[in-house]
């Protein structure tokens, strides 16, 4: 879907902190707050949610900190106050509510490679090539169209590609 995010590129504020050399990654940990979000009441996920990127996907002008949608303040159910937004990746890689980000030298666990490594990898780009263990990521269906259509490598997103010259995407889904 396409949606109208209002917000600014993660590299502004990355790049006004001023990461050490030694920083490879970026890690982010959502709020945990039970009362005020339910189902992390529930033992689907280790609480609190946290997601990673690679410091030059962070770096990349597209990779978003989202703060609006349509033109609104974020709303609660699309994780205000703050959220990812990184369109080349699957949605899950959008963490909501973020709390807290930090530099890290090693890649940082992410929720949902750690609660099933063998259907979610640490990229998780979108590719259509590579298929979910229980569906294929070939085709996919827009809002308000019925037919689906061949997914796009990287959502359509060419110019990414690059950061990932010379990995094996298959591999390091």
């Amino acid at each position: 879907m396409v949606i109208p995010w209002i917000g600014i590129s993660l590299s502004a504020l990355l790049n006004q902190v001023q990461p050490l050399p030694k920083a490879k990654y970026v890690a982010f940990q959502t709020l945990h707050d039970p009362g005020q979000m339910p189902g992390q009441r529930f033992g689907v996920l280790n609480w609190p949610y946290v997601e990673g990127l690679r410091l030059d996907e962070a770096m990349h002008p597209l990779a978003t900190l989202a703060v609006g949608i349509y033109g609104e303040t974020l709303p609660n159910q699309d994780g205000a106050p703050i959220r990812l937004v990184v369109p080349w990746k699957y949605g899950f890689k959008g963490i909501k509510s973020i709390v807290k980000i930090k530099f890290v030298e090693k890649q940082p666990p992410t929720s949902w490679n750690e609660a099933t490594p063998n259907e979610y990898g640490f990229y998780s780009n979108v590719n259509p090539n590579v298929d979910h263990p229980r569906w294929s990521q070939a085709k996919e269906r827009r809002i308000g169209e019925f037919f689906k259509r061949p997914t796009l490598m990287f959502n359509g997103y060419d110019d990414v590609a690059r950061l990932y010259s010379g990995m094996d995407l298959k591999k390091n889904y």
